[in-house]
């Protein structure tokens, strides 16, 4: 196998495939220790090459991971862009040869900077450090691209325990720093080195028994009775989703359906519902908080917002509440290309795809308080806000129940969906919170604070999902520390990396 560690075609092969199977360690496939497989190829994969042959590795590696990964892609450019397949997939392609770059930098740098083949501890931690910090980057670059992250394939696995104590961070820097570990006992007992074997076999044993032993730890408690929920799962075709024909057929959908509901103290409806703007729609919330209002109910709804910001209309894609409740929320990460258009002055009018319904949505104002409802608060994301494990913390810390509402017809029967979920779960365990899913056409679920769905409705079916929650309170670790014990040491190893490399090309 030497020729996986040399430069040249065979090694390139195996990084891309590499690369492709972690998405196997992810949802819907959950096959964990592929993760712990794919990291330790790549790490094995630059350990002899030259900086620039190291970009390219790295770069393969990401083509094979976002080609696979982010499959579902094609499906929205084709399906409801308007593309033809040949198109949709040359786009598809781009897209996924300039998100490689994400891997390309951090291999020239490690080659360049970092790498320590003669000091295998010290190799093996600032790699997780890199790796790490490579995943952090990419959701936060340009407004990042926060997907496939290689500690979600641990959700139900021996590293579950980690996340509410340092995040899904901490199981990706444990991932990374167990698959180095492993390359490196491995080569070091062969050459008969065996001074490496006693604190080696610590880090690499340790964090896998701290989360183990952690994983059914309760880090928050009850904050009160628990509270009923109904989640309403129009499945509404994303075609008819804002035909202005639809419009009535689908108000009053989520109208009868939610009449004929049980009394819940939480009635939930899947982003944008009210496929028209709140001043629109006003006399229609109206009736239908009054509904909820003589049942003891706090109705939650997604629907497009229009303000006046700097004495220019802008729109929004927000929640609000009615009832027995209050509050509006609007969304403050958005999804490129399908709520805002970057470079829209030239991209717009190309293809259908950069002229989406409702593509043309504001960023909201941060700091906006949480949703009230039946007295207690309540952290919101829409849809894509759940993927970002910081932003995410911020707010669920806020809260005593977390709400995800989300539209993923765009995705059709692609895997897509059931990684968003996926992400999800790892908020709810991160943060010790329930979570409540409420989406148009599933996976609409209710999470418990380990992470595991409790109920959940079949995706590409009408229904109502019923259910309980528990409102929380206490933060978990990862709530009242979030990551900055990890980038402190992340920063530590890369300059003790950084400083150790220098002086030994000085010697």
């Amino acid at each position: 196998m030497r020729w996986t560690t040399r430069p040249g075609w065979p090694g390139n092969l195996l990084a891309v495939a590499a690369g492709a199977i972690t998405t196997l360690a992810l949802a819907p496939f959950d096959i964990w220790p592929l993760a712990l497989l794919a990291v330790g190829l790549f790490y094995a994969g630059l350990r002899e090459l030259t900086p620039r042959q190291a970009l390219g590795r790295g770069w393969c590696f990401g083509f094979g991971l976002f080609g696979a990964g982010t499959s579902w892609i094609y499906y929205s450019i084709h399906h409801f862009g308007g593309a033809s397949v040949l198109l949709a997939g040359f786009l598809m392609l781009i897209f996924t040869a300039a998100i490689a770059w994400f891997f390309a930098l951090p291999a020239w740098l490690w080659a360049r900077w970092l790498r320590r083949n003669e000091a295998p501890l010290a190799d093996a931690l600032a790699f997780a450090a890199l790796w790490v910090g490579q995943e952090a980057f990419r959701g936060w670059f340009l407004t990042g691209f926060p997907w496939l992250y290689s500690g979600y394939s641990q959700l139900d696995g021996p590293l579950t325990g980690l996340a509410p104590v340092g995040g899904m961070w901490l199981i990706s820097f444990t991932l990374a720093l167990t698959a180095a570990l492993i390359y490196n006992g491995v080569r070091l007992i062969r050459a008969g080195r065996k001074g490496f074997i006693v604190i080696g076999a610590v880090l690499l044993v340790a964090p896998w028994i701290a989360g183990m032993a952690l994983k059914h730890h309760a880090w928050t408690t009850p904050a009160g009775a628990p509270l009923s929920v109904a989640a309403i799962q129009g499945n509404i075709e994303q075609s008819m989703k804002w035909d202005p024909a639809q419009l009535n057929a689908q108000l009053a959908l989520y109208r009868d359906m939610s009449l004929s509901s049980k009394r819940v103290d939480l009635l939930i409806w899947p982003e944008t519902a009210v496929p028209v703007l709140k001043e629109s729609a006003q006399g229609y919330l109206d009736m239908m908080g009054k509904f909820a209002a003589e049942r003891d109910s706090a109705l939650i709804t997604g629907v497009p917002i229009r303000e006046v910001v700097h004495q220019e209309k802008r729109f929004f894609n927000g929640i609000t509440v009615v009832g027995e409740g209050d509050g509006t929320y609007l969304k403050q990460k958005l999804v490129p290309f399908g709520e805002y258009v970057p470079l829209q002055d030239v991209l717009r009018g190309l293809i259908a795809f950069f002229d989406l319904p409702m593509s043309d949505f504001a960023r909201g104002p941060a700091d906006q308080p949480m949703l009230q409802a039946k007295g207690y608060q309540i952290a919101p994301f829409i849809c894509y806000e759940v993927v970002y494990p910081e932003f995410a913390a911020g707010l669920a810390a806020q809260s005593d129940l977390l709400l995800t509402i989300s539209n993923d017809t765009w995705f059709g029967t692609s895997i897509g969906p059931l990684q968003h979920l996926q992400m999800a779960q790892m908020r709810a365990l991160e943060a010790g919170r329930w979570m409540i899913r409420a989406t148009n056409n599933g996976v609409t679920g209710l999470i418990n604070p380990f992470g595991q769905i409790t109920e959940q409705i079949p995706q590409f079916e009408r229904g109502i999902l019923y259910g309980e929650v528990v409102p929380m309170h206490n933060l978990t670790p990862y709530l009242q520390w979030r990551s900055w014990p990890l980038i402190i040491v992340c920063v530590l190893l890369f300059g003790w990396a950084l400083i150790a490399s220098r002086m030994a090309k000085t010697v």
